[in-house]
């Protein structure tokens, strides 16, 4: 297993962590596949694959309850990376950046997480409503207290969610990063980065690897596309947010498939090489402080997942990814 270091202090982490979301949050009903999703954490640390990546919002609570059952055994093998500031309600989310709330989903997510300190807290999203220099502040004020190692913000495009264009950029995320960066450091930024979505390449990553701030790549597998593993109009689960997003209708996941090939031919000249482990191989050769963090469910793909970081690429493989067609989506 590669390490990459991080930000402030040097933290030191497996270039492949595990993206907690989808065991509780966004792709299954919560709490339907517990013990499956048991098994990928552990399979998970025993590749090296140290930073699992959660948020108070996913369930919302229990993916770290999840967590916090592997943490009480092995919380040494492990880089605990939580989030705050959004909170769900019965039919919306919203942003809360309010200092007192900050403090209160710290100390709330260490008792779950079972643990006394949280490696790396992040900034799910700035509250309009409230000066982001206030919110990091408070979140600094937990560093200082002990309960916190590490600070992070979630990057996300003007149009507020993942696969936006580059067209429409991180202004106003870089915007953030930067009045932060006055109140206190930046270790890590996490936003989406993958083959078939690459908008973070044109500023962002940039702005990372210049102040030597690790890249957390969110959504590295396309949300499962990338992995080949997905069928044109096979359906999901009436829970999972593919059902209705505009990459994942029959036409579009049909029209992506030039994508999956040609993962395929880089994978075929690699014995033993998957879709999805030279998609991950491609993006921890963006750049020393890249770290991907594809999610799972299953133990099987956790453990496919960790052997990316064992993949080395050749210039020719780098090369035929670059020049495969963006992906569409169904409004384009």
């Amino acid at each position: 297993m590669r390490y990459r270091t991080m930000g402030a202090g040097a933290l030191r982490v497996g270039a492949v962590g595990l993206g907690c979301m989808p065991m509780s949050w966004g792709y299954t009903t919560p709490g339907r596949h517990g013990d499956a999703a048991l098994r990928a954490v552990h399979a998970a640390l025993d590749e090296g694959c140290s930073l699992l990546d959660t948020a108070d919002m996913y369930g919302p609570f229990t993916n770290e309850l999840l967590l916090g059952r592997v943490l009480k055994e092995r919380r040494a093998d492990a880089f605990v990376a939580a989030k705050c500031g959004l909170v769900v309600g019965e039919q919306h989310i919203v942003a809360n950046g309010r200092p007192e709330y900050v403090r209160r989903a710290c100390d709330a997510s260490l008792r779950r997480l079972r643990t006394d300190v949280i490696d790396l807290y992040q900034l799910h999203r700035v509250d309009p409503e409230v000066p982001v220099e206030e919110t990091w502040g408070a979140m600094a004020e937990l560093v200082r207290a002990g309960k916190v190692r590490a600070l992070g913000l979630c990057a996300v495009t003007a149009r507020g969610g993942p696969g936006a264009s580059a067209a429409q950029g991180y202004g106003p995320a870089l915007g953030a990063l930067s009045r932060v960066q006055q109140v206190f450091p930046v270790s890590a930024v996490q936003a989406e980065l993958s083959v078939w979505s690459t908008a973070a390449r044109a500023e962002l990553l940039p702005w990372c690897e210049t102040r030597g701030i690790g890249f957390l790549a969110a959504m590295p597998l396309g949300s499962g596309f990338l992995t080949g593993t997905l069928v044109p109009g096979g359906g999901f689960e009436p829970a999972d947010l593919r059902a209705r997003h505009p990459r994942f209708t029959a036409e579009m996941m049909a029209a992506n498939q030039p994508v999956v090939a040609g993962l395929r031919r880089v994978a075929a000249r690699h014995a033993g090489a998957t879709p999805a482990q030279v998609a991950l191989a491609w993006l921890l050769a963006q750049g020393p402080g890249v770290i991907a963090l594809p999610g799972t469910r299953r133990e099987h793909w956790a453990r496919e997942n960790a052997g990316a970081a064992g993949l080395d690429l050749t210039e020719e493989d780098l090369a035929e990814i670059e020049a495969l067609p963006p992906a569409r989506e169904s409004w384009e």
